[in-house]
This record gives structure tokens, C-alpha cells and sequence, in this order.
């Protein structure tokens, strides 16, 4: 479906980084979505993991943990050799409950990133890229699984080319690595908080289902002449935020939204309403996560125009606050932390 483009020896001689329009990317807005990550003292030899928000803790000794789902963020902690702790998780957005806002990739790279400092940061962090995805993935691979990983690493307003087994001649890179392209500094994140709301629809979708058809797609070649379509779409999106063409925006992300849509015809469901009065106010509507939360990304090319939807829409629709990150991580450094 694609093939390696020869790379220029400069590149930042060509900011729109043309060479790469055919490459599998993501363009990634980082935004806050209020999970916090604590570090408590544990019995003497064994580790522990505890989710507040899904009531659930597992523990166990390292060295005999067993490679299990449930157990995927002890043996993160297992890797770095960790013992007499306990990591305790908190969503601080009070009922954003799988919200299809990256959760998971944000829990898992933030015990990473939280374990790799406890143990003297002995990974980089496209190792911990590497690690957070193969875990999320049952230690499988993926062409662009790594890009909520590394948002978390990296934050910012950032165009990802995806290398996924490194980039070539470059060889501090390996899998979960990027060739990555700020495209819009802090002093300009306003102008896109400003056309941007995330509203939870209230309907959960089960991403189980949504990735089985993208799988299924990508096997297909038939469908390869539809999937190029996203390809195009997302350097689109890329080049509306560079140059801030906001119209541009918008309609990368119908033209996105609308191949998903035709590979996959439930990914719509739940933002149906949503969508039929954003496009009356000239906004594109775009559901969140592979399928499993009800978020739901509004874009509109004008302030003015997402003003107008949501006195439409009132309260039928929750919206989830956010703030554009420069950074995708913070380490806090408290004996008690809030």
C-alpha cells in the first residue's frame, strides 16, 4: 500500500515535508486527560497496581508474574526491577469513564515513564514508546500503535511519519520510531482551543469490534485504493494546522471520518445527532479512540460557529474541558500529591 520514499539529507529545508505524503502518519493535538499516577510505599518484595476509577488491584512478586491482560502495568514495573511499590491510578475527570480520549495508552506509557525514573531512567523514550505499546498490544506490533504512546513522551501540536522499525541511516531509533514535525508553537494553541470542543456522546462503542475491521481492511487489497484516502486526509489535516487553514481543517477531517465511516459503518453510531447539527454550523464531527468511549472531536473553521452549536445543542450533550499540552507528562515530586 505504500513504499519507502528516499529521505532528504536536510530536513527542514521543506517544512511541509512533501517526501512524506504517502507515509503512515498521525497528527496529534496533545491535550490533558487527568490521569494521575502515584507512587506508594508496598509490602517488602512484591508490587502492586491499583486503578481507583475501575476498582481493581492486582499485586504480585516479580519474578513469577504472569503475562496476562490484567497483569500488563505489574509486569512494567517487574521490567524495571521494582519491588515495595504500588502504583495507585486516578482519573481526574469526573465521569469521563472511557471517554475514547487515549486512557489506556496514557495509564500504560505513564507507568512507564513512572518506573523508568524510580529505576534511574535506564530507557529513552522511544524505548518507552516501544514498551508501552507492545504491552497495550499483548507484546504484538503495530504500524502507528505507538502514537497515544508518544504523545504522552512528547506532547505538543506534532505531525508523526511513522518508521515503525526504525528510521533509516539513523540508529538511536529502533520500533515505536517517528520522524516528528512540530507544526503549531504554544503562542498558537488558543487559535485551535478555540474551533476545537470533545463532547461525550453518553454511548459506549467496543473497539474490539472497530479494530477487527481495520484489520480485516488492511488484508483486503481492495480496499487499499479507499485506505490511501486516509493517508491523504491526514497530510491534509497535517498542512491545515501548519498553515493554519482552518477550512482545510475541517474538511480533512470530513474526508477522514467519512472513509471509517464506508470501512466500517458502526463508528458513527451514538454521534449521529451530534454530527447532523455540527455540519449545520459548519463544523466536522469526529468520534474519538478506536471505538471504545463516547468522546467525540468538534472542529469548526470559525469560533463563531462553534459558539452557534452549542446554544444549539444546550445540554444534550456533555462537554469535556481540555487544554492544548506543550508537554504530554509532568514528574511531580511530593510526599503527598493532589
Amino acid at each position: 500500500m505504500w513504499a519507502l520514499p528516499e529521505i532528504p539529507d536536510d530536513l527542514g529545508a521543506d517544512p511541509s515535508l512533501a517526501w512524506s505524503r504517502h507515509l503512515p502518519r498521525t497528527v496529534a493535538i496533545t491535550i490533558d486527560t487527568g490521569t494521575l499516577i502515584q507512587a506508594e510505599p508496598y509490602r517488602p518484595g512484591m508490587i502492586a497496581a491499583q486503578s481507583i476509577e475501575y476498582d481493581v488491584e492486582v499485586s504480585g512478586t516479580p519474578g513469577s508474574i504472569l503475562a496476562t491482560t490484567e497483569n500488563w502495568l505489574l509486569k512494567i514495573m517487574e521490567a524495571f526491577g521494582l519491588s515495595g511499590v504500588k502504583f495507585v491510578l486516578r482519573n481526574l475527570r469526573e465521569g469521563t469513564h472511557s471517554s475514547g480520549l487515549g486512557g489506556s495508552a496514557t495509564a500504560t506509557t505513564g507507568c512507564c515513564i513512572l518506573a523508568n525514573s524510580l529505576a534511574g531512567a535506564p530507557f529513552g523514550p522511544t524505548q518507552l514508546i516501544a514498551m508501552a505499546s507492545r504491552m497495550e498490544q499483548d507484546f504484538g506490533v503495530s504500524l502507528t500503535g505507538t502514537q497515544e504512546q508518544s504523545n504522552v513522551l512528547f506532547g505538543g501540536v506534532v505531525d508523526y511519519a511513522w518508521f515503525p522499525w526504525g528510521v533509516p541511516g539513523q540508529a538511536d531509533g529502533g520500533y515505536g520510531s517517528s520522524i516528528r514535525s512540530t507544526l503549531l508553537e504554544e503562542a498558537d494553541y488558543p487559535e485551535v482551543e478555540a474551533r476545537m470542543a470533545i463532547f461525550h456522546t453518553g454511548l459506549h462503542r467496543t473497539s474490539s469490534d472497530t479494530n477487527a475491521r481495520w484489520v480485516q481492511a488492511l488484508s483486503d487489497p481492495s480496499e487499499y485504493g479507499e485506505l490511501s484516502g486516509k493517508i491523504e486526509a491526514v497530510y491534509a489535516y497535517r498542512e491545515g494546522l501548519r498553515l493554519k487553514d482552518w477550512p482545510a481543517v475541517t474538511e480533512a477531517i470530513r474526508k477522514f471520518r467519512d472513509v471509517r465511516t464506508d470501512l466500517c459503518p458502526d463508528y458513527m453510531t451514538g454521534a449521529e445527532e451530534l454530527h447532523a447539527w455540527a455540519e449545520g454550523a459548519g463544523a466536522a464531527v469526529f468520534p474519538l479512540g478506536a471505538g471504545g468511549g463516547g468522546g467525540a472531536l468538534v472542529f469548526c473553521e470559525s469560533p463563531e460557529g462553534l459558539v452557534v452549536l452549542r446554544e444549539k445543542m444546550g445540554s444534550a450533550y456533555r462537554e469535556i474541558e481540555y487544554r492544548i499540552r506543550s508537554s504530554g507528562h509532568e514528574l511531580i515530586h511530593s510526599l503527598e500529591c493532589r
